[in-house]
């Protein structure tokens, strides 16, 4: 049985989870190393608002550029759907008609 492991690389639309204090963020890798992430993102828990906000084009926060320390970083899991689930990415699309991506 062979295995698909995917490498997390700049581009990919990811949530970071982060410990002290305790936060999730959703956005763009811009880049990754030893040192730490950096990232174009939203606050997770926001993501609702945001989309909605968009798609109605009202005012919203856009996506911040941040760098998180590795000492922060417990976990980076790509933004994939799972069974009927669909991604943040594919709700973003589907709500707004634009791409995740673009918003950086």
């Amino acid at each position: 049985m062979e295995i698909d492991h995917q490498m997390i690389r700049r581009g990919d639309i990811a949530i970071v989870t982060l410990h002290s204090p305790r936060e999730k963020a959703l956005g763009v890798i811009r880049d990754i190393g030893p040192a730490g992430v950096f990232i174009a993102a939203i606050e997770l828990g926001y993501f609702e608002d945001w989309s909605r906000s968009i798609a109605s084009g009202e005012p919203y926060l856009p996506m911040e550029e941040s760098f998180f320390p590795m000492w922060r970083v417990e976990r980076i899991s790509l933004d994939t759907s799972a069974a009927d689930a669909p991604s943040f990415a594919e709700q973003f699309e589907t709500r707004t008609g634009m791409k995740l991506q673009d918003q950086i």
